[in-house]
């Protein structure tokens, strides 16, 4: 009799618990099988913070392993295996092709074509990548679907929902943010400030932030400050040395397209790393695509300061600390390419429209 096999990518939801005990309940119908549970990691092994996030995730296999086997031994299903695994930390996985990649390749090398989701689950903490994430799985062959089990009602008042931290996170910004624009030597900035504060704090601190802050955000929040001025330094650079290079016609201007395979991170920390290179003159960030970064060039000047990766290093330095920033450029990773004129090492990735595709 044909094994039944079934993969369930593991996550913290309220219906998480339901999800396992309906799996379990079908592979006990459908002994023998094999219940496979897998975490999808959204950081690398080499990272900063990844042993803390491999015991995180290792503790949620447990958990996730714990119900299953108890509900398997409950329904008797003595000849159903529960394996576990944490997936993707050798690389960084930015979309959900990505993350489906891993499934599959996964699904391959046990021979599994079914995957059971929670209808709560969410891949790297974010529920909007629930929705591609589903529809890429269910264009790769696999049988895909949702647990049938029922939600929780949520009926909770959004004021019940604004937590201390983040009203107090909220507030304190807009309310130094106002005194910056206003006259702090004046009382009537002051009350005007506070007020103003304490709106924006009712009105969007649950909207602005997804969960509390913590030690860890007010770090990154003084990393960040300290890289303001870094930031401003290499935008005035930039601005003298292209204004140089459009007043003087004998100096080479050198419009190309480049691409670089950048180690920061997907959301906010790429997000960050594209703005601050299309801040800087000589610039600009075509597009993000999974970890690389399409990015135009108008002079060989900063194509080289690009590609020496001091806003990469910089960009890892906020986001994860000083040991983090110690990392080899791309250059030196030989994680760049030309794609452009005569120097040209890689060609366009285009499609028939014209549009960038992953190379």
């Amino acid at each position: 009799m044909a094994e039944s096999r079934r993969i369930v990518p593991v996550g913290e939801s309220s219906t998480f618990r339901s999800t396992i005990s309906h799996v379990t309940n079908e592979l006990a119908d459908e002994a023998p099988g094999e219940l496979h549970l897998v975490y999808l990691a959204a950081w690398r092994d080499d990272d900063p913070h990844a042993d803390r996030h491999r015991a995180a995730a290792l503790d949620d296999l447990e958990q996730a392993s714990v119900w299953a086997e108890a509900d398997l031994e409950e329904a008797g299903a003595t000849d159903v295996a529960v394996e576990t695994a944490v997936l993707g930390t050798e690389s960084y996985l930015f979309g959900p092709s990505d993350y489906v990649d891993q499934l599959t390749r996964y699904a391959a090398e046990h021979d599994v074509d079914t995957v059971v989701l929670d209808p709560e689950y969410a891949p790297v903490g974010n529920t909007a990548f629930l929705q591609p994430f589903e529809f890429e799985l269910a264009e790769s062959g696999l049988t895909v679907r949702e647990a049938p089990v029922e939600r929780p009602s949520r009926r909770v008042r959004v004021v019940n929902e604004i937590t201390g931290k983040r009203f107090a996170a909220v507030f304190g910004v807009a309310f130094a943010f106002y005194m910056v624009l206003g006259d702090p030597t004046y009382w009537f900035d002051w009350v005007t400030g506070v007020a103003s504060g304490l709106i924006v704090a009712i009105t969007l601190s649950q909207v602005s932030l997804d969960r509390d802050p913590t030690a860890t955000s007010l770090r990154r929040i003084l990393r960040g400050v300290i890289y303001v001025p870094v930031l401003f330094w290499e935008i005035l650079a930039s601005n003298v040395v292209v204004a140089r290079v459009i007043l003087s016609p004998s100096l080479p201007i050198e419009p190309t397209m480049t691409r670089m395979h950048v180690l920061v991170g997907s959301g906010l920390p790429i997000t960050t790393l594209a703005n601050s290179i299309t801040l800087t003159p000589g610039t600009l960030t075509v597009r993000a695509r999974n970890a690389n970064l399409y990015v135009h060039t108008l002079i060989p000047w900063a194509r080289e300061g690009l590609f020496e990766g001091s806003l990469e290093r910089w960009t890892r330095f906020i986001f994860y600390g000083r040991s983090a920033a110690r990392t080899a450029s791309p250059e030196e990773r030989d994680d760049t390419a030309i794609l452009q004129g005569e120097d040209a090492d890689e060609p366009m990735p285009v499609d028939g429209d014209g549009e960038v595709v992953e190379s």
